[in-house]
């Protein structure tokens, strides 16, 4: 198996292992990433991480020899293939956050930008080098990077393939944190930060949070008020509520 997902304490841990090529997306790689993920979203765990094996590549992008040769048709079903598995992992009831080590680039990238956060080793280099083949993102990218860096870098990025370092990426946005020693002690320190606190509440955070790109203000507001009062609702909130007037570290059930 070309991917394997495992458990490192409260976290579940999905890894590229197809070191000999950078970690390269093949279509049965992304196959057995769907899987990953919906076996992650069932496992209890209370976060995901995605890495790639090897300190050289994140995931290098798309298995060229596989792009060849296809009909128009099957390089439609191809991109919304990608989209769906992405898209899978952009849902999922946990966060997620990608361990970029080394070389993350075309669908690398976009396996990375489906993820809630992403960490960045120093060695990492980034891009979207499609147009360089004639070609544009397929799996996301034209969509999330947008998103996260604006437009015109996003447009920059893309319409030159050029690739960037971590510190760049940082600077940008692109990244949330870079990080030092071994990337998957890495993020499960950053991911300790929020699941520390209930899982009930960090789920209404990430959907109200979510839909501020996706509809209007007024709405926006009116999805905080319904997602805040819910969060009311909650054992968890009882218990945060008491602890903080108690003076003592809340004990948080995830109910």
């Amino acid at each position: 198996m070309a991917v394997r997902l495992s458990r490192k304490e409260e976290f579940a841990l999905v890894t590229l292992d197809r070191p000999e090529a950078l970690n390269a997306l093949s279509a049965s790689i992304l196959g057995e990433l769907a899987t990953a993920f919906d076996d992650a979203a069932a496992s209890g765990a209370r976060a995901l991480l995605v890495t790639g094996a090897g300190d050289k590549a994140f995931c290098a992008g798309a298995d060229i020899k596989e792009l060849t040769g296809r009909a128009l048709a099957d390089d439609k079903r191809a991109a919304e293939q990608g989209q769906a598995i992405f898209a899978k992992l952009d849902q999922l009831p946990i966060f997620s956050v990608a361990l970029v080590n080394g070389l993350a680039l075309g669908g690398g990238l976009e396996l990375a930008l489906a993820c809630t956060f992403r960490l960045a080793t120093r060695n990492a280099r980034m891009g979207l080098p499609e147009i360089k083949l004639g070609l544009i993102p397929g799996y996301g990218g034209t969509q999330r990077l947008p998103r996260l860096v604006g437009e015109a870098r996003a447009l920059e990025l893309i319409l030159s393939g050029r690739m960037i370092d971590a510190e760049e990426a940082l600077r940008i946005g692109l990244v949330n944190r870079l990080i030092d020693g071994d990337p998957v002690d890495g993020g499960m320190a950053f991911a300790r930060e929020m699941t520390q606190h209930g899982l009930p509440a960090l789920g209404f955070a990430r959907e109200a949070v979510r839909s501020a790109g996706a509809v209007p203000l007024a709405e926006g507001l009116k999805i905080e008020a319904q997602l805040s009062t819910l969060a009311y609702r909650t054992h968890d909130a009882e218990e945060g509520l008491r602890a903080f007037l108690e003076k003592r570290k809340p004990r948080f059930e995830d109910r």
